[in-house]
């Protein structure tokens, strides 16, 4: 199980953060690339506002490939089920790879975002299937640790991303193009170490009706001795779909018997991007800053806020034994708590000597409360909260309100900074405290429950009286 959650993940979720985090360090690069491409080809000058127009593309276009990802990742999960659409992604990975190494020795900075908008797919097809696929081998009383791995290689990659990115590595002048085109290096070891394990049990019988292939499946994930209760259970839930064939997104939404698991995910997928956690890390250079830390060491003090995120992810594999309703629930409070304390802090910020430290405090441990709840459990949540026929659908729905929500953040979040400044943090100190008196009053506890037994529990939200 450990192995099969590290070479899914590998390839998965990891490659979202790697991709999201070294983009960061050769920014100044690629603009230097941008101005000498463009002199030669037209023999002026780039304008500085389409040089900036030009730079604004090539990061966000990860977004728009992330959402047509999450668009195309549930039907791939469907049609060539889940290990296959993880296998094929990695091609996507690997062309997208050669596209932006190949950009700068060719001259033509259109590769380059054309292979950030493949790397996009990649990822936002890695989000919908990598916690799928795990959620469904997992066995009951260890899918919430097991589940964590999508947060783990996520922030893992994050990590990686920024130690790679430094320019005493391959975030120079000169080797920036080997970072970027580094994203084959995970999509070449998940299609080495994947094709080892077996398919989702529980692909291979309710939607493939291969009951011996299944059988197989779980011997090889929990063991000959341990697999035939999870059998049963998978043999249940394909007794009560009674043939139902997967769902698509639309379908969803008019489906009663869904109605508050759908929109339980779409709260959550908004509030974890509506956090906060973009503008703690905006304003982390601020604070490492008026902490007194030299600008050029500030990037090395920027790797602590990597090894948080790591260390709450891997701290996090709890959740099998506190329950996930109570670690989002925390999170979010937690988040509240520091967003309060940041906001006097930075309007305090000139008055003692050591409030800028507290600043820099609640910058570390708005990350570590982001991770405890939030960053770790909302996928988890996504798989348990449905039935293996509507699972890929809702997926594809969470990883489309993601990236959107992800895209406008990135568009709108300038604009409120500027406008409120330190005060922004109010803002999202209520949109989290909304969201965890959501998830206080409306999700159920779902340790150690199955599927059939989750949905039970919202029969009484959909149906009221006549659950």
């Amino acid at each position: 199980l450990f192995l099969a959650v590290c070479a899914v993940g590998i390839g998965g979720t990891f490659q979202y953060g790697y991709n999201v985090s070294i983009i960061n360090a050769p920014t100044q690069h690629i603009h230097k690339f941008l101005n000498e491409t463009w002199s030669s080809r037209y023999h002026k000058e780039l304008n500085p506002d389409l040089l900036t127009f030009l730079w604004s593309v090539i990061a966000s276009i990860f977004s728009l490939g992330g959402l047509c990802g999450a668009l195309i990742g549930g039907s791939m999960a469907i049609r060539l089920g889940r290990k296959g659409a993880l296998l094929m992604n990695n091609i996507i990975a690997i062309l997208a790879s050669i596209l932006m190494g190949i950009s700068f020795p060719t001259g033509l900075f259109e590769l380059l975002i054309a292979g950030r908008f493949l790397i996009g797919i990649n990822s936002g097809v890695g989000l919908c299937v990598q916690p799928l696929y795990i959620g469904e081998f997992a066995p009951k009383h260890l899918r919430g640790g097991l589940a964590m791995g999508t947060s783990i290689f996520l922030t893992g990659g994050i990590l990686t991303g920024q130690i790679i990115g430094l320019r005493e590595l391959l975030g120079g002048e000169k080797h920036w193009p080997l970072l970027l085109s580094s994203s084959c290096i995970p999509a070449l070891a998940q299609l080495l170490f994947l094709p080892w394990f077996p398919e989702s049990p529980r692909y291979l019988l309710i939607d493939r009706g291969d009951e011996l292939s299944c059988a197989k499946a779980l011997k090889r994930f929990h063991g000959s001795s341990e697999y035939r209760r999870e059998m049963e259970d998978i043999q249940r839930e394909c007794f009560a779909l009674a043939g139902e064939k997967p769902k698509k997104p639309w379908q969803l939404f008019t489906d009663r018997a869904v109605r508050w698991q759908l929109i339980t995910v779409i709260v959550m997928t908004m509030g974890q991007q509506l956090s906060g956690i973009n503008a703690i890390y905006f304003y982390a250079t601020y604070v490492f800053e008026q902490a007194g830390i030299v600008a050029e060491k500030i990037p090395y003090v920027t790797l602590g806020t990597g090894v948080c995120e790591c260390l709450t992810a891997l701290s996090c594999v709890r959740s099998n034994y506190v329950g996930r309703r109570c670690l989002i629930i925390g999170g979010y409070l937690l988040m509240t708590l520091w967003c309060t304390v940041l906001t006097f802090s930075l309007t305090y910020q000139d008055l003692y000597s050591w409030v800028p430290y507290m600043s820099m405090m609640c910058v570390f441990a708005f990350i570590l409360s982001f991770g405890l709840g939030p960053g770790g459990i909302t996928n988890t949540l996504t798989a348990e909260l449905f039935v293996q026929s509507s699972r890929p659908a809702a997926y594809m729905i969470a990883g489309t309100v993601s990236w959107i929500s992800f895209f406008t953040v990135g568009m709108l979040f300038p604009f409120i900074v500027n406008g409120l400044k330190q005060y922004c943090f109010v803002v999202f100190l209520l949109e989290c405290f909304f969201v965890a008196a959501f998830i206080f009053l409306i999700i159920p506890e779902t340790k150690n429950k199955s599927f059939l037994e989750i949905k039970k529990e919202f029969n009484k939200l959909n149906f009221g009286r006549n659950a």
